[in-house]
């Protein structure tokens, strides 16, 4: 299994040339570590940790969305498309 390329995730989604703390950033890197964590867990179905894991980093990627959406709703729609995510 190959590990994340956060790098990359971060070039992809920066709003400016120092930026790696934005609320679009922590989004796509959450969303990267939540699909390997998925991936994870469907080989190895008992890891429950990893299961707890996974529900928290999925709770804070939500809660970083609802924010996205009160403050800006443009980056927010595109941040949903960018990434493939429902709502």
């Amino acid at each position: 299994m190959a590990k994340i390329d956060k790098s990359k995730v971060i070039e992809e989604f920066k709003n400016h040339d120092k930026d790696t703390g934005s609320s679009e950033v922590q989004i796509a890197v959450l969303s990267a570590k939540i699909q390997h964590l998925s991936l994870h867990l469907q080989k190895n179905r008992k890891d429950f940790h990893s299961r707890r894991g996974l529900i928290a980093m999925t709770a804070r990627r939500r809660k970083l969305l609802d924010y996205l959406k009160r403050n800006d709703l443009n980056k927010y729609q595109s941040i949903l498309s960018k990434l493939n995510l429902r709502k």
